[in-house]
C-alpha cells in the first residue's frame, strides 16, 4: 500500500496545475472531474470571477488557467489580461458560450491564448488544455536549453 501511495504522490506532483475559473459551481465541479480524469492535469484551485482568479492565481501560480468570459463583477475579457501581465508564460483558455462576444477582436490582444466554446463540450477543452500545456513545456525545455546547448 505504501508504494501505491507514492506513486499516486510521484504522478500527481508531475501534473500540470491548473486554475479553474467559472461563477457556476456545477460548471467548475465537471470541469474539475473532466480535466482529472486524466493523471496529467491536477486542477490546483477554483475562482468564481476575475477579482478572485488574479488572486489565486497570484498565489497558486498555475501552469495554466481555464477563464470563463462572462462572470459578474469582473469578467473574463477584463481579467485576462490582467492574469497575463502577473503570469505572462502562463496560457489562458477563455472558454465561453458566447462565441458571438470573441467576434471583432484578437482573443491575444487580451493574453488569451485560445478560445474554445462551450457549446462544443469540455473534449475540445482537454485537447485545447493538453496542447498549451504541451507548448508551454516545450518552450520552457527550449529556453532552458538554449543557452547550455551554445556551451
Amino acid at each position: 500500500m505504501g508504494a501505491k501511495s507514492t506513486q499516486a504522490r510521484k504522478a500527481a506532483s508531475g501534473s500540470k496545475r491548473i486554475l479553474i475559473v467559472d461563477d457556476l459551481p456545477q460548471m467548475r465541479k465537471l470541469m474539475r472531474a473532466y480535466l482529472e480524469e486524466d493523471r496529467e492535469f491536477r486542477v490546483c484551485g477554483e475562482a468564481i470571477d476575475g477579482f478572485d482568479a488574479i488572486d489565486k492565481a497570484e498565489n497558486l501560480k498555475p501552469d495554466l488557467i481555464v477563464l470563463d468570459a462572462s462572470m459578474p463583477r469582473m469578467n473574463g475579457i477584463e481579467a485576462a489580461p490582467k492574469l497575463k501581465k502577473l503570469l505572462p508564460e502562463t496560457p489562458i483558455i477563455l472558454f465561453t458560450f458566447h462565441e458571438s462576444m470573441m467576434r471583432g477582436f484578437d482573443a491575444r490582444q487580451i493574453g488569451v491564448d485560445a478560445v474554445v466554446t462551450k457549446d462544443r463540450g469540455l473534449f475540445p477543452l482537454k485537447e485545447s488544455v493538453k496542447a498549451l500545456v504541451q507548448r508551454r513545456h516545450l518552450s520552457a525545455s527550449q529556453n532552458d536549453d538554449g543557452p547550455k546547448a551554445k556551451l
